[in-house]
Parts: structure tokens; sequence; C-alpha cells
């Protein structure tokens, strides 16, 4: 048998975090999760914040328990989270302050002021990137003359934070930086001009690394509290979630769309080429950057956010669900009978998500959905819609051709939601594995150690003999989805007073 090589992926979502242990060969890969820790966002004085500290706490003890797992020994660590968010730094290397959530309200009016500045059609033309109200763009300028900001020396993503405090060394990682709105996706480069004009300092960003770079070796210091043995390097991947999910997709061919779902989908096409067009603006298409010079064409969808806030609700309400048991009632609820827009910035905050959804299904003509397994019908149902729908439009603005539809992420697990996205859409899916992005993390990580080697077909052969997949045909008659569709085009068309 081959010699296989231990990495650690530090892969950070928007609820949890975790650390997962891959052992990987020219033909194996095996992972398998080692810590897992919340990821709890904390408001003080009106300001909701990332807990960053109590997040490289979680990280610290996955080391820990990675390398108690791999005799003491790793041959790489990779590290990717959302995006967007950043920490700065002043000029001693320490942080100021918390970062801020993307779900803060701090950018409320700073779309409108950038827009005053540079029409979002000149920002969109230099950019790419898809217009929503977090970007950190607009985070920026929010911050623009504060105190945190002016004091400044250093600004990093949260990846590249994290990967700092492990070695000393900074850099920014493209796929992430890529989501700053400041990146040329042509020349895969910072934007001179847009900075320029927004009057914002490029000079705040560390120079930009790419996956599968060098990123420095673990301190001393984090070798002592994780009981490592040195030297480990750290190794920049997609450090964006999705840059590594989607490598982490195990597709054959070029002729395939993908779904990151969890609090988010993310659902679009890999190209080798930005689609900057207007009508890829109006249609709110971003261009991210993403692994082996590839482009990430795709839409931000709320995503299963939706469900998880039912969920809370529902529980702070003193009326628990037991998820298993509630998708199976969604599952002999009736199916369409109320749908909603999942991509409304209306459900973007949190809080009493099941009367949003029932208010808006009421604002729209629509039965309002009553029971959890109701309610969920229409999260699911409507989410499908919206997979559909930014596929669709995906394959009409760039050209195209989709022959199949890769689920990755947690919502891999969810067999309704596969099977309602293949009947809406029309497509074979292909669901799992629901742990991608930490896949895609240590493929990248596995290939700059020589362990694998190849592009990108490459790495997805591995994935296809290696992971459990689900199949799901598109059985049905598309009529009533067909009628579903154009229910939320109405629905859209009155909320903004376009249509009758």
């Amino acid at each position: 048998m081959r010699p296989t090589h231990t990495f650690a992926a530090i892969d950070l979502g928007a609820s949890s975090g975790r650390v997962m242990v891959a052992r990987v060969g020219p033909e194996s890969l095996r992972l398998e999760e080692v810590h897992r820790f919340p990821n709890r966002p904390v408001r003080v004085g009106g300001t909701l914040h990332w807990d960053i500290l109590a997040l490289y706490r979680g990280v610290l003890d996955g080391l820990r328990a990675a390398g108690a797992a791999a005799g003491g020994r790793l041959a790489g660590i990779g590290i990717d989270s959302w995006a967007v968010d950043y920490g700065l730094l002043d000029a001693d290397g320490a942080l100021l302050g918390n970062p801020v959530h993307y779900r803060d309200t701090r950018t409320e009016g700073a779309p409108e002021k950038v827009a005053a500045v540079l029409p979002p059609e000149e920002l969109y033309a230099a950019t790419g990137l898809q217009h929503l109200p977090f970007n950190t763009v607009y985070q920026l300028v929010a911050a623009q003359g504060t105190p945190l900001l002016t004091a400044a020396d250093r600004l990093l993503m949260v990846p590249d934070l994290i990967s700092y405090w492990l070695t000393g060394h900074t850099g920014t990682e493209i796929t992430n930086a890529s989501t700053t709105q400041l990146v040329d996706p042509r020349t895969r480069d910072w934007s001179p001009v847009v900075a320029a004009r927004l009057g914002l300092d490029l000079g705040l960003f560390p120079p930009l690394r790419s996956p599968g770079d060098p990123a420095g070796l673990l301190r001393p210091e984090v070798l002592a509290e994780t009981g490592l043995t040195g030297p480990v390097p750290v190794t920049a991947v997609g450090s964006h979630d999705t840059a590594s999910a989607v490598v982490g997709v195990p597709a054959a061919g070029d002729d395939f769309a993908y779904i990151a779902t969890g609090t988010w989908s993310l659902a679009g096409l890999e190209l080798d080429r930005p689609v900057l067009t207007e009508e890829s603006r109006a249609a709110n298409f971003t261009n991210e950057l993403g692994v082996d010079g590839t482009v990430r064409y795709l839409r931000n969808i709320m995503g299963l956010w939706l469900l998880q806030e039912c969920l809370r609700t529902w529980e702070a309400q003193g009326d628990p669900q037991d998820l298993p048991a509630l998708l199976d009632d969604a599952a002999r609820a009736a199916p369409l009978r109320s749908v909603v827009d999942a991509g409304d910035p209306a459900f973007l905050a949190p809080d009493d998500m099941p009367r949003r959804i029932a208010d808006a299904c009421a604002r729209t003509g629509q039965p309002e959905p009553r029971t959890p397994a109701e309610i969920t019908r229409c999260v699911l149902d409507s989410l499908a819609l919206a997979h559909r729908r930014a596929v669709e439009d995906a394959r009409a603005l760039s050209g195209r051709e989709v022959n199949a539809v890769h689920i990755v992420g947690g919502g891999a697990h969810n067999t309704l939601l596969c099977q309602l996205t293949a009947e809406a859409i029309g497509l074979p899916v292909v669901a799992g594995p629901a742990e991608a992005a930490a896949l895609g993390n240590v493929l990248v990580q596995a290939r700059a150690a020589g362990v694998i080697s190849g592009g990108l077909d490459r790495l997805r052969a591995l994935l296809r003999t290696t992971q459990t997949l689900r199949y799901y045909d598109p059985a049905g008659d598309r009529t009533a989805w067909d009628e579903a569709a154009d229910r939320i085009a109405t629905g859209r068309g009155k909320e903004d007073g376009t249509c009758a």
C-alpha cells in the first residue's frame, strides 16, 4: 500500500468551526472530524461582532486533537472560512477590536454612498462582484474616518488572520480577496481605480497569495500549545470556503453546475473567464476567483439559513423540532402550495423567520403556511426554485451547457431538498460530498506537498473513487414548477411595484 500523509483542514463556518484530518495518498483520501466548536456572534454596544478569540481557541484545540489523531505529526494545515469579513491590525501586529459580523447594520446607507461616487454598472464592470449590502467594500466605506480604521496598519480577511496568528506571516489569499469587491477578476489583482475612486487604501492589504502558495510554518509557541512536532507548514488554500468547496465537487468534465449548500446556497458554474456584461450585473451574478485560475460564476441565495432560523425560533418559543421527523412531515406536506423568493433581502436578518415567511406569502396572495411542516416545505420548495433560477440564468448568461447539477456541503444530507432541486431544474443531481470545503482544502494542500499531482480534473477523479455520492433523477412533471416559478416572478414584481 502506498504511504499516506496527514493534513489538517481548519474549516470555519458561520455557525460552527471544525478541524478535520485527512489521510491522503495518490489513490486514497479519508477524512474525519476531530474537533467541532460553536461560532457564536456577540453583540456589544449595538454592534454585532465575531468572537474571533473563541474561534482561535477552537482552532488550537482542534489542532491538538489533530495531532493526537496523527501521532503528533501533520504534513500541513490549510484554513478556509466565510468571506467578506476582516480584522484590523496596528503597526505592532495587535488586533484592533473584534471583527464585525457581516449581518451587522453598520453598512446601511453604504451602498448608496458608493453608488454616488462609483455607479453600480461601473463597479461591476471593474470587479464583477454581485451586489450584496455587506460586501467588504461597503464595510470599509462605512468605517471610513473611524478611529479603528484610521489606526490600522494591516487588514486581514478572517482566514488570513488565523493564519497570521499561527505563523506570524501576513498575506491575502486571492479567492477571499476577490469577495472584497476591490479585485479585478481579469487581472486577478487589486483594482487601483476602484480603490482610488472610493478613497480606500490598498496598502492595508498584505501581498496576494494563490492557493498552493506557502503561508509559513507554525510558530514555536503554537507547536508547544498543540503538542505538534515541527516543522508544520501552513499552505494557502481556497480560503473562501466556497472556493474550496468547488474544488471538492466530484464532477467529470466541464458541463456541470454546482450548488454549495449550507447557511447560504451558492449556485453557479466554474468558468475560465469572468462574465462582466450589464445583463450579468442585472441578474446579480458574481465573478469570484477560484483555484487554478478559474472563476466561480454564481449567485448567492439565502440558503438553509431560512430553515436554521425557523428551527431557532421554534426552540425559543418552546416548540423544538426534531429535524429528521420534520423533514419527513415536510415531504408529505402539499407541494408548492406557497413559495417565497429565497433571495429576498427581507430574510437576511435573524428573528422570527416563520412569521416573516408567512407574511411574505400573504403579501403575494398565497396561503400562509402555519405548521412547522408547512413552513419547512415552503422553505425547501422555495430554495429548489431559487436553485433552478440561478442555474438557468447562469447557463443563459455564460453560454455554458449544463448536463448535471452537483450539490455539496451540508445540504447534500437533505434528501428532500436534493430531490426537489432535481425536479425543479429538470436535470440529474449528484449529492455529496457534504464535507466538500474540507476536502477541497486538503486536496490543494496535498498537491502542493507533492502527494498527488494534476489539475482539478485529477483531484475530482480522486473524490469520485473515494467519497460516497447519491444520485437524484428529475422525476415528475415540471408544469407545477413552472407555475410556481411564475408565481414568484409575479410576486417579486408586485412587491417592487413593477407589475400588476
